[in-house]
């Protein structure tokens, strides 16, 4: 705690305290500590002098008597007073006073003993602290707080000062020096200028605080003479530091910018040399064009992969291109002829080998083309060969009219198959003649002469096949070797007519049975009614199927007499089978609805008796639950659709005639519901009025004997 305040005291010197505690002191840290505070102020501020105050009243005479002969050694021959504060208990005051003066000659300065509350007869009040019975506001911790953070810029500035001018030197030397090494040019500071510079204005922005609006928590003073001398220090390391750092600035801009130059050219060096190199060898190994449609896919897969190892340098092209095109835009003139030299020459590569891959993959795509044309013309030359070779049997004349024309169309087709190839291999031949201006000086000879003689011997071969079968045509060799007659032909024609008819008539009927019968009647009465009709319906229905399957078994005979070779019912009879499939199912579902109303409106119609306000006392609760039991279950019925057996479903009308239909269940419903608890009210008031008798007669045959 040994500190110092650079104010004024009466002879208008500094002010240094030493205060003493019982611990023994070290007189070398007091040494150490004396020497560091007096390098503080300014040599003009020490040349007026010192007033040194030993706070002597928690330590010893001894060690006080130390302490102020060591003043001569290290303090300047500036010190005009000591004033040494003496305990309440003093010591020997003999002692003290002899010593003193006997060492006042050789001291050079005045040593005065003095209690604390006399120290104001040397000091003004105000320039003590209260420990001295002084006014002054003093935080010793916060003065050496900011003494440490100033030293600590001090340092940080200086040295960060002294590196930023050595690498802004060294990059002048380097910019012109290009075959210098960039190691010697890429040096960083060790101190971050931006948090360097934040610190200092934090210390500025605090020193001029306290210079004008003085210290917190008591009244004003006067900063410290140290506080006053590192304000102007502060500001002119600022100033230097940042000039330093702008110029620094531009330096780091200036090594981005030659960084990613350099990167830039790394990477255009190496899209060149892939393309030119590996990409380029590439492509000369691959020339052949297949000899089959499965031969030119995998052609076209291989280059489909070399395209893709391609792509991936595209696309650094790509990048590399708006890269350069940001340089030029903002670039310095020195760079703008090495980047427009890079991007022509990257631009120029690229094109070319992209135009290579194109033209590849087009002779590669006229090949495809080619060989698929010839497999389709193939296939039509076997088809129209098996169809001259086939003993065919016509069912009717019009068939014979249909397979003749069929033949003209097959000999057409053939012929337009055939043209299309011609074109598709002259096509794919001037492709290949162009092929040898970017061979790179090899010679296709042999492998274009292959290719040209595999399309030229494909279009011959195709060719004499097409020929051989259209004079076979033209010679007759394909007779008609079945002549139907035309009367059996028009009567199988008219009965499988009408077996479609009855096929009509049968799916109407299953549409009018959805839709149309639907109501279960109000009553059992009328249920009954709709039962019988449904009857007659499905006799309408079974007659209609049978009549079908009559015709189609006419039909099979007429067929048979024909020698037809196709079926003879065709897909007329699997069709009859699947509607009257449907129609019984069907049917049978409107049975069993039926049925279960008329059970459901019969019970009800016992019960309710018509008359729904007196109950039948032979009815058993029991009775009422299986009769609402039955009636759920029909509503449940209701709403479920009809399963097919093919899996499809289909429901009876729509729902609101469902709905409709159901209305008259629930009502029924409701009234036997009713009933039921008018039956359970009667039961319950029956049992009351037995109990009440059992219980009269029970006072009655008590009484007598009472």
């Amino acid at each position: 705690r040994y500190f110092m305040l650079l104010i004024d005291d009466r002879r208008s010197g500094l002010i240094l305290t030493i205060p003493l505690c019982t611990e023994q002191t070290s007189m070398e840290e007091l040494s150490a500590t004396l020497d560091y505070l007096l390098g503080i102020p300014s040599e003009k501020c020490k040349a007026r002098g010192f007033t040194v105050i030993v706070d002597g009243r928690k330590s010893q005479w001894n060690v006080v008597k130390t302490v102020v002969l060591m003043l001569q050694n290290v303090i300047p021959a500036e010190v005009s007073l000591v004033c040494v504060v003496k305990p309440d208990e003093f010591w020997d005051k003999k002692v003290t006073h002899f010593c003193f003066w006997k060492e006042k000659d050789r001291l050079g300065f005045e040593v005065i003993l003095v209690s604390a509350n006399k120290l104001t007869r040397y000091i003004e009040p105000c320039q003590l602290t209260d420990e001295f019975g002084g006014s002054l506001m003093y935080d010793h911790m916060d003065w050496l707080n900011k003494r440490l953070v100033f030293e600590k810029f001090t340092k940080e500035s200086t040295s960060l000062l002294d590196e930023l001018s050595v690498i802004n030197e060294n990059e002048k030397a380097c910019h012109p020096d290009k075959d210098r090494p960039q190691t010697d040019c890429n040096i960083l500071p060790s101190f971050d200028p931006e948090t360097v510079l934040q610190t200092g204005h934090e210390l500025l922005s605090e020193l001029q605080q306290r210079r004008f609006n003085g210290s917190e928590g008591g009244s004003a003073w006067s900063p410290m003479d140290d506080e006053l001398l590192a304000q102007p220090q502060v500001m002119k390391l600022l100033d230097s530091l940042r000039e330093e750092y702008t110029k620094y600035q531009e330096v780091c801009r200036q090594r981005s910018k030659r960084s990613q130059l350099e990167e830039i050219q790394t990477k255009v060096m190496q899209v060149v040399n892939w393309l030119e190199g590996p990409g380029t060898e590439q492509l000369r190994t691959q020339w052949g064009i297949g000899d089959s449609i499965r031969a030119s896919q995998a052609l076209q897969q291989k280059h489909e992969e070399i395209e893709s190892q391609h792509s991936e340098w595209f696309a650094v092209y790509v990048e590399l291109n708006q890269q350069i095109a940001a340089l030029l835009s903002a670039g310095d003139e020195e760079d703008l002829l090495e980047l427009k030299g890079l991007q022509q020459q990257l631009s120029d590569v690229c094109y070319r080998q992209a135009s290579q891959l194109e033209f590849r993959q087009n002779v590669l795509q006229s090949a495809h083309d080619f060989h698929s044309t010839a497999q389709d013309l193939s296939q039509q030359l076997d088809g129209l060969l098996g169809m001259l070779c086939a003993d065919v049997t016509p069912a009717d004349g019009t068939a014979i009219q249909q397979t003749l024309k069929h033949l003209e169309e097959k000999l057409k087709s053939v012929e337009d198959a055939l043209q299309g190839l011609r074109e598709k291999g002259q096509i794919l031949l001037e492709q290949m003649s162009n092929q040898t201006s970017w061979s790179y000086g090899k010679d296709l000879a042999i492998e274009n002469k292959e290719n040209v003689d595999h399309i030229h011997s494909v279009m011959e071969d195709m060719q004499l096949r097409k020929q051989r079968l259209t004079e076979d045509a033209a010679d007759g060799l394909w007779p008609f070797r079945v002549r139907m007659p035309m009367r059996l032909c028009k009567l199988l024609k008219s009965v499988r007519g009408l077996s479609l008819q009855a096929v009509e008539w049968l799916g109407e009927l299953l549409d009018a049975l959805l839709k149309t019968h639907i109501r279960l009647g109000d009553d059992s009465q009328e249920t009954k009614v709709l039962l019988e009709k449904h009857k007659k319906f499905l006799d309408v229905a079974q007659s209609t199927y049978d009549y079908g399957r009559q015709l189609l078994q006419a039909t099979v005979v007429l067929c048979q007499s024909l020698r037809c070779t196709t079926r003879s019912s065709g897909d007329t009879l699997p069709r009859l089978n699947r509607v009257w499939k449907q129609f019984t199912v069907t049917s049978e579902e409107r049975v069993h609805r039926l049925e279960m109303a008329g059970s459901f409106h019969g019970a009800a119609e016992r019960i309710l008796k018509d008359s729904p306000g007196q109950a039948d006392p032979m009815v058993d609760l029991e009775t009422f639950e299986e009769l609402e039991l039955l009636g759920k279950t029909l509503l449940d019925r209701l709403t479920v659709p009809v399963i097919f057996p093919d899996g499809s479903e289909q429901y009876f009308g729509s729902p609101g005639d469902m709905a409709s239909s159901a209305e008259s269940i629930r009502d029924r419903i409701k009234l036997v519901e009713e009933k039921k608890q008018q039956q359970q009210r009667q039961d319950e008031e029956e049992e009351e009025e037995e109990e009440e008798q059992l219980q009269e007669e029970a006072l009655q045959s008590s009484s007598p004997e009472s």
